[in-house]
């Protein structure tokens, strides 16, 4: 399998395939862009999570994805963005929310790409994420 955050893979091919592939696929992406990603496997298991979430259909965050992107980011920015509210909620761990989806719907709520764009300190569309 081959990755490419630009590009959405095709939902079925993607939930067919093995999750280390899946991690592994994106691995290999990051290397290829040259990225510089301070934890890469982490960093990929967040990729990984919010592409299962898109390609299962998980409302709160094709929502947000398509909102996300009509804000301007593109593709893996928004990919970046989700990433953080999943990051977050996996870092405090199940005693801090109740049910977990609702707090992922909640967050995803409140997630703005401008916003996002400032806590990265990136001002221009597009240009955000890609160092992380």
């Amino acid at each position: 399998m081959r990755y490419n955050a630009t590009i959405a893979p095709e939902p079925e091919q993607w939930l067919a395939s093995d999750e280390q592939e899946r991690l592994i696929a994106v691995e290999e992406h990051h290397r290829r862009m040259r990225a510089r990603v301070s934890e890469l496997e982490l960093h990929s298991a967040i990729h990984v999570t919010v592409e299962n979430q898109l390609a299962e259909g998980v409302t709160a965050t094709v929502d947000t994805f398509e909102r996300l992107l009509d804000e301007g980011l593109d593709r893996h920015d928004a990919i970046h963005a989700i990433g953080t509210v999943v990051a977050e909620l996996i870092l405090r761990g199940p005693r801090s929310w109740r049910n977990p989806e609702d707090e992922l719907r909640r967050r995803l709520a409140l997630l703005d790409a401008r916003r996002w764009r400032a806590s990265t300190g990136s001002a221009s569309p597009g240009s955000a994420g890609r160092t992380q």
